[in-house]
């Protein structure tokens, strides 16, 4: 890796010039910043506590554990190689502007319906998600029978929590995820050193590390297995954040390509910590998996710490999948700010303006928590629905990864470096994150669960097929106003496409 010294601050307005931008919105955040909105999206106290009874019957606590390393490793993979195009791309656009770029309109167009509809899906089922713990809290504290539709509620304050937080700035939503950053960290050394001292029961190693389980009704172990690598996929999504907020980070050449990679091996570091933690702490193994709360990580809370205890970090976990859900909200409203403003959208001319005040895409805020809300309707009637929603995220921002990444290993010499880059190693580190995603990808559309059944069916191929017809229908509709500029902003093309509200 060959990072530059930083770029002032000029130079990335500059750049974003030279790309074709006028800067419209404030830089204001710092590398820091930067960093901690990927690492709050990935929230390994968000997905590591929600997908941990997916784990416990999918290969158990050895898959977790092995497939926790094995898989953070290809994702620095993944992450490392987007770094590198982050780099010489930082825009809002992040992913869909990198693929036109490298491989024309159309490679752009779809990665960056893939991108969005990943996002907007990830508000969806992250602040559900949300609802759900709080629902489950709120039970244990005093008496509250979370319905489907109290669920809803729920689910709808937090949306309107998000989307108010978001329009008070880019300032605000990096103060945030700087304080989110500790509040993980520290939240997971909480969790685990209470279940380390507290508990007079402990799993041994061998269990931790050795022991398989299949509930999924398939026999075949090794299916069983890769489909458990999926507790570890799910997590690390969303890291993409740092290059949807690379126009508002200053030094972002080298600062969002940081923050990608920083995001992952933090991440990696402590939700095998957080883990393990939770696995040795298992008094009762089927008791836990098959728990009445619904929420396994809080049967072993209250196994081994007690109501009292169960429920203050339950809390702690509760507000770190809020930090989570906020830092969504900011990452997708850039990537709809940025799609609109390259004429990608219906109704493009509105959901790019940007405030005059806080210099914020307001009304892609409130585009952005409203599509959330829409998508996670269908949960009023179905529990599968949620897990179609979970589906429509990482089947849609998964793929668009590899994309930026395939089409620069594919122009070569062609590619401009930014300042931050792999060296010699981009190639070989390339090809691996192009592979590992393929992989993933058709892992992703595997039934999970035999005999496969329209409440156990993996929904993620549909949604796949869905984005993919939505965006090749809309290219027909859109495809004259759709298009990056082509020129340095300040041209005379640029300028006559600023009039018309191309840019």
């Amino acid at each position: 890796m060959s990072p530059s010294p930083e770029l002032p601050q000029q130079d990335e307005e500059r750049r974003l010039r030279e790309l074709g931008y006028r800067p419209v919105l404030a830089r204001r955040m710092g590398g820091f910043g930067n960093f901690a909105i990927s690492f709050s999206v990935i929230s390994i106290l968000s997905g590591c506590m929600t997908l941990y009874g997916f784990g416990l019957n999918t290969g158990g606590p050895a898959v977790m554990l092995w497939g926790w390393a094995g898989v953070g490793l290809f994702v620095l993979c993944v992450g490392l190689a987007l770094a590198e195009v982050t780099s010489a791309y930082p825009t809002s656009g992040a992913l869909y502007y990198m693929a036109d770029r490298l491989g024309g309109r159309r490679w752009g167009w779809y990665t960056g319906w893939l991108n969005l509809l990943g996002l907007l899906g990830a508000i969806a089922g992250i602040d559900y998600g949300a609802a759900l713990f709080t629902g489950a809290f709120a039970n244990l504290q005093w008496g509250f029978v979370p319905t489907p539709g109290r669920t809803m509620l729920i689910f709808c304050a937090i949306l309107l929590l998000h989307a108010v937080l978001n329009l008070f700035g880019v300032r605000v939503v990096s103060a945030l995820n700087s304080v989110s950053v500790w509040w993980h960290l520290a939240g997971v050394a909480l969790i685990v050193g209470a279940l380390a001292i507290v508990p007079d029961h402990h799993r041994s190693p061998s269990f931790v590390f050795t022991t398989f389980v299949n509930g999924t009704g398939w026999s075949n172990p090794v299916y069983v297995a890769a489909i458990g690598l999926l507790l570890a996929q799910y997590t690390f999504s969303g890291y993409d954040a740092s290059a949807h907020l690379s126009e508002e980070t200053s030094r972002a050449s080298v600062s969002a390509a940081k923050g990608i990679v920083r995001a992952i091996w933090v991440s990696w570091l402590a939700g095998f910590v957080l883990l393990a933690g939770l696995t040795f702490a298992i008094q009762d193994y089927d008791a836990t998996r098959t728990t009445a709360t619904g929420v396994p990580p809080a049967q072993i809370l209250l196994d081994g710490l007690g109501t009292g205890g169960a429920k203050a970090l339950l809390l702690v976990v509760i507000v770190a999948q809020l930090f989570c859900g906020n830092a969504e909200v900011a990452a997708a409203s850039r990537m709809v700010f940025a799609f609109s403003r390259d004429g990608a959208l219906p109704g493009s001319r509105l959901w790019r303006t940007v405030s005059g005040r806080t210099q914020t895409p307001v009304a892609a805020v409130w585009l952005s928590v409203g599509v959330a809300g829409v998508l996670a309707l269908p949960s009023l009637y179905s529990a599968t629905a949620y897990n179609a929603v979970t589906a429509i995220n990482v089947i849609g921002i998964t793929p668009a990864y590899a994309i930026p990444v395939l089409l620069r290993l594919r122009a070569g010499d062609r590619f401009r470096r930014g300042p931050w880059h792999l060296g010699r190693w981009s190639r070989p580190v390339g090809w691996v994150a192009v592979v590992w995603v393929a992989c993933v990808t058709v892992l992703f559309c595997l039934p999970q669960s035999s005999p496969v059944t329209v409440g156990t069916m993996n929904y993620a191929a549909v949604a796949l097929a869905v984005v993919l017809l939505l965006a090749s229908v809309w290219w027909y509709v859109a495809r004259r106003s759709y298009g990056t500029p082509t020129a340095p902003y300040g041209s005379d093309r640029d300028q006559a496409e600023l009039a018309e509200g191309i840019i």
